[in-house]
C-alpha cells in the first residue's frame, strides 16, 4: 500500500515527490520509538529539560547561561554509554536518520546520538538542538539549512516542545523562521514558559501574556497554543509562591508525554495521511505545469509565467478537484523550488496513480484505522516511565497528595469531624426522622452552595454510603465536607476514599 510513496523508480520520477517535498519513508520510521523534540533560543532549559526528565546526565551534555549546544543530539536508548557521531549515524538501517544525508557534511559534523541506558529512554527518544540565535551573521555561519533541518524533524516526530525563557521573551528573526517551518505541525507542538521561578507573580501573568501576543502574531492558528508554566530542573525554586501552579502544569505535561508511546502508531497513521494527500496534490500542480509547457519554443519564457502565475494555479486545481487549501504545498516555497526544475521533463497526469491514492485513503487507511485502535486497547499501560515521571507518582509528593477530596488521609480521626458540630447544627434544623433527612430536606440545604445539580447530584452519591436514598448525621457531615472541598477549588473523587468513609460506616475487618 506504501508504493505511492516511491519504492517504484518509475513512479518516483514521474512527479519528482521527494524532491519537492521530503524523502521516502522507510522501515525505520515506523519501527522507532516515539521522539520529542526540544527547540528554543540559547539559555531556555534545553539540554536542563532533558536531564531533568531522565534524572542522568548523557554523553554530550552541555549546561551553561551562553550558547552551549552547538549541536543536534539523538537522546536515545542503548546498553551501554556512548557517542555515535553524525555520519556513521546516518548509515545505520536500523536508526530514522538516514536521508538526513542529504544536509551533507556541514551538518552531519554537527550531528550527534548519545545512547545511555535509561528507563524513560525505552520508552522515547529526545532531540535536543542547538539554541537559536539573532542576526544573519549567525544563521550564515551554520553552514547548513537549520530550519530546513528543523522541518525534517518535525515531520517525523510525535511532539515538538518550545522553550522560552521567561526573563527573554524577544523572538529572534531565526526562531521566527524556525516556527514558521513547522507550520502544519501545529497538532504536535507544545509551549514550555521555563524558569518561571525566577519571577514574582504579578510579573507571570505579564510574561504570559507578553508570550501569548508574540506566538498569536507567528502562529497564525485560531487557536489559542498551550503554555505550560514551571521550572523544569532540580534546583530549588527561588520564588515557591506559584508552586502549585508549576506541579498542575508538570503533571499536565508530563501526562501528555507519558501518552506518546500509547498514541505513537496512530500518530504515525495521520503523518502518512497528511502524506498522501500532499503526494495527490502535487500530481495535480506537476500536472498543471507540464500540459501548460511548449513543445519546442519559448520554453523559459513561459516557465516564468507559469511560477509566477502559480497562485492563481492552485485555485483553479482547488475548483476543479475539491481540494482543500490547506493540503496545499506552501507557495513561495514551492516558486523557488521550481525555479531550478525543467517543466518540460515532467509527467502528465496518470488518473491510476491517483485512483490508487484515493483507494488507499478510503479503504486501507481505514482498516488499518481499526487494527491501531485494536493495538492501543491491548496495550492500555504503554506510558513513559522512569526518571522524573516516577518522582510523584505515589507518596505524600504526588500532585494533590493531602489536598481537597486527599485531605486527611494519614490521619487515625476522620478529618469530617473537625467541622461535624457545625453540620451537626443545620442538621438538626432539617426535621430528621429516626436519624435521618429525607432527599428532598438535604437538597433545600445543599443548593445553597449553589453548585450547579449535576456536582450536588455527584456529592449526594458519594455521600449516601448505604444507598437508602435519606442522609444521617455522618452522611449529612460528608455532604458538606465534598461541598466544601469543591467549593476550594478542588476536583471530587469519581470513588469516595476509604479515608472519608465515616467510622460507623466502615467494615470491620475479620
Amino acid at each position: 500500500m506504501f508504493s505511492w510513496l516511491g519504492t517504484d523508480d518509475r513512479r518516483k520520477k514521474d512527479y519528482k515527490f521527494h524532491e519537492f517535498h521530503s524523502p521516502a519513508l522507510e522501515d525505520a520510521d515506523f519501527d522507532n520509538k516515539p521522539m520529542v523534540l526540544l527547540v528554543g533560543q540559547y539559555s531556555t532549559g534545553k539540554t536542563s529539560f532533558i536531564r531533568y526528565l531522565l534524572e542522568q546526565d548523557f554523553p554530550g551534555m552541555r549546561i551553561g547561561p551562553e550558547p552551549t549546544t552547538d549541536s543536534f543530539i539523538a537522546v536515545m536508548h542503548g546498553d551501554t554509554e556512548g557517542v555515535i557521531p553524525g555520519n556513521a549515524l546516518v548509515v545505520d538501517p536500523k536508526k530514522p536518520f538516514r536521508k538526513l544525508n542529504a544536509f551533507g557534511n556541514a551538518f552531519l559534523n554537527r550531528f550527534v546520538c548519545a545512547q545511555l541506558p535509561n528507563p524513560v529512554l525505552e520508552s522515547i527518544s529526545v532531540i535536543d538542538t542547538p539554541g537559536i540565535l539573532s542576526g544573519e551573521k549567525q544563521r550564515i555561519s551554520r553552514g547548513y539549512d537549520f530550519a530546513a533541518v528543523l522541518e525534517w524533524f518535525a515531520e517525523r516526530v510525535d511532539r515538538i516542545i518550545l522553550l522560552f525563557d521567561a526573563h527573554k521573551l524577544d523572538i529572534s528573526d531565526e526562531f521566527s523562521e524556525v516556527i514558521k517551518a513547522l507550520k502544519n505541525h501545529e497538532d504536535k507542538i507544545r509551549v514550555v514558559l521555563n524558569k518561571a521561578d525566577q519571577i514574582e507573580t504579578q510579573q507571570l501573568m505579564r510574561v504570559y501574556g507578553a508570550l501569548m501576543w508574540s506566538l498569536g502574531k507567528i502562529v497564525n492558528t485560531p487557536e489559542v497554543i498551550r503554555v505550560y508554566i514551571g521550572s523544569f530542573w532540580s534546583h530549588p525554586l527561588l520564588i515557591p509562591d506559584n508552586r502549585k501552579l508549576f506541579e498542575a502544569e508538570e503533571q499536565d505535561l508530563f501526562k501528555d508525554i507519558q501518552s506518546l508511546p500509547r498514541n505513537a502508531a496512530l500518530r504515525k497513521l495521520n503523518d502518512l495521511i497528511k502524506r498522501a494527500r500532499l503526494a495527490k496534490v502535487h500530481a495535480y500542480i506537476i500536472s498543471s505545469l507540464k500540459k501548460e509547457m511548449p513543445s519546442v519554443f519559448g520554453k523559459e519564457n513561459k516557465k516564468k509565467e507559469l511560477i509566477g502565475s502559480l497562485g492563481d494555479i492552485y485555485k483553479r486545481i482547488e475548483r476543479e478537484h475539491q481540494i482543500s487549501p490547506g493540503d496545499f504545498p506552501n507557495l513561495k516555497k514551492m516558486q523557488d523550488q521550481l525555479q531550478s526544475q525543467d517543466l518540460n521533463k515532467f509527467q502528465p497526469l496518470k488518473p491510476k496513480l491517483l485512483e490508487a491514492v484515493d483507494d488507499m485513503l478510503a479503504n486501507d487507511i481505514a482498516s488499518l484505522m481499526v487494527l491501531v485502535r485494536q493495538e492501543e486497547t491491548q496495550r492500555p499501560n504503554a506510558v513513559v516511565k522512569g526518571g522524573a515521571f516516577d518522582g510523584t507518582l505515589d507518596g505524600p509528593f504526588g500532585h494533590g497528595y493531602g489536598e481537597g477530596a486527599g485531605e486527611g488521609i494519614d490521619e487515625a480521626e476522620w478529618v469530617v469531624a473537625r467541622d461535624k458540630p457545625a453540620y451537626d447544627e443545620i442538621f438538626y434544623t432539617l426535621s430528621p426522622v429516626n436519624g435521618k433527612v429525607t432527599g428532598a430536606n438535604a437538597k433545600k440545604e445543599m443548593v445553597k452552595s449553589k453548585l450547579p445539580n449535576t456536582v450536588l447530584g455527584k456529592i449526594w452519591k458519594l455521600a449516601d454510603i448505604d444507598k437508602d436514598g435519606m442522609l444521617d448525621d455522618e452522611e449529612f457531615a460528608l455532604a458538606n465536607h465534598l461541598i466544601k472541598v469543591k467549593l476550594e477549588g478542588h476536583e471530587l473523587p469519581s470513588d469516595l476514599p476509604a479515608h472519608l468513609v465515616p467510622p460507623s460506616k466502615r467494615k470491620i475487618p475479620e
